[in-house]
């Protein structure tokens, strides 16, 4: 699946003219928690978010640091920058500016890869420089929810069987030597010797998550990595 499979659009945008009170009132009447910043020609510039308007001084909530700590351990630029997102009253003043974007082709890995490696909720999908839809963390469960996966065609269990073997003998936390897998009519039995709780219980997740499989049976037994065979 693709980010262009998931993503909401069109996509409510706002322009850097906006007041912060019209994002507040646009995200409450939409709720929604983000809104991607557009130029004239419908360019992405920034975006802005409930965690842009959390620090601000008519809320009573802008970050307060003492004078001799401020002098002591946070720059001059950084102060300034603060001041202007908590009394800032046009998006461009509270807006993120460096957004991190993806095309519509991108898979779903690649969308999850981004959110989880800069802590983002939310990604914005670009085609030739223009904004065309969004992703995000909820639309990523909505398509694991979602049965996307139509008709399947039945794989006899001899290959089954050689595709769970080839899964595990890739994975290092597999002892391949110490187990057998065997295949009856979809229903997978795994058999023999476990080191952890861990590696019994990803045995059995492996197996289920090859295509095909209709059901695991776990008759793996721990046994401790001291314990003679």
């Amino acid at each position: 699946m693709k980010a262009r499979d998931v993503m909401v659009s069109p996509v409510i945008t706002v322009m850097p003219n906006a007041t912060v009170k019209e994002v507040a009132q646009t995200l409450q009447q939409n709720h929604i928690s983000a809104l991607p910043v557009v130029d004239g020609a419908g360019q992405l510039i920034g975006i802005v978010s409930e965690s842009d308007l959390m620090r601000r001084a008519d809320l009573g909530t802008e970050r307060q640091r003492s004078r001799w700590l401020s002098a002591l351990f946070v720059d001059e630029e950084r102060l300034a920058a603060e001041y202007v997102r908590a009394h800032g009253r046009k998006v461009e003043d509270v807006m993120t500016k460096r957004v991190i974007t993806a095309p519509p082709d991108a898979s779903l890995n690649e969308i999850a890869s981004l959110l989880e490696k800069h802590g983002i909720k939310r990604v914005p999908i670009v085609e030739n420089d223009a904004l065309v839809g969004i992703v995000s963390r909820a639309n990523l469960i909505q398509a694991l929810a979602s049965d996307r996966k139509g008709l399947e065609i039945p794989v006899p269990d001899s290959k089954l069987r050689d595709r769970i073997m080839s899964h595990l003998t890739a994975q290092p936390w597999a002892h391949t030597s110490l187990i057998n897998v065997t295949v009856n009519d979809g229903i997978v039995d795994i058999w023999g010797l476990t080191l952890s709780k861990e590696e019994k219980q990803a045995l059995r997740v492996a197996a289920e998550s090859i295509p095909g499989v209709r059901g695991v049976n776990d008759n793996v037994i721990m046994r401790s990595l001291h314990a003679a065979y």
